[in-house]
């Protein structure tokens, strides 16, 4: 896209995209058509992307959560006490 022929994303499209992230599956599929296609519009295609980021980020911290915290004696289900 030209700077010159720069037009920014309509509200109605944001909207239509914050949709379409809400639902299971279809968000992966269009986040990877976003970040990766090349008629996306930059400001889509970089919103994806750092969404992407934020995915990983969020996939990392549960990982550590599932293996590590439990080395460390936090249980999420405590063995029930013999009253």
């Amino acid at each position: 896209m030209n700077g010159n022929e720069y037009k920014p994303v309509s509200i109605g499209n944001w909207l239509l995209t914050f949709i379409l992230l809400a639902i299971p599956l279809v968000n992966l599929i269009m986040l990877i058509i976003w970040a990766a296609g090349s008629s996306t519009h930059p400001s889509k295609k970089t919103f994806a992307q750092a969404y992407f980021v934020l995915i990983l980020i969020a996939i990392c911290i549960g990982v550590f959560a599932a293996l590590i915290l439990p080395l460390l004696g936090f249980h999420p289900h405590p063995a029930p006490s013999a009253t």
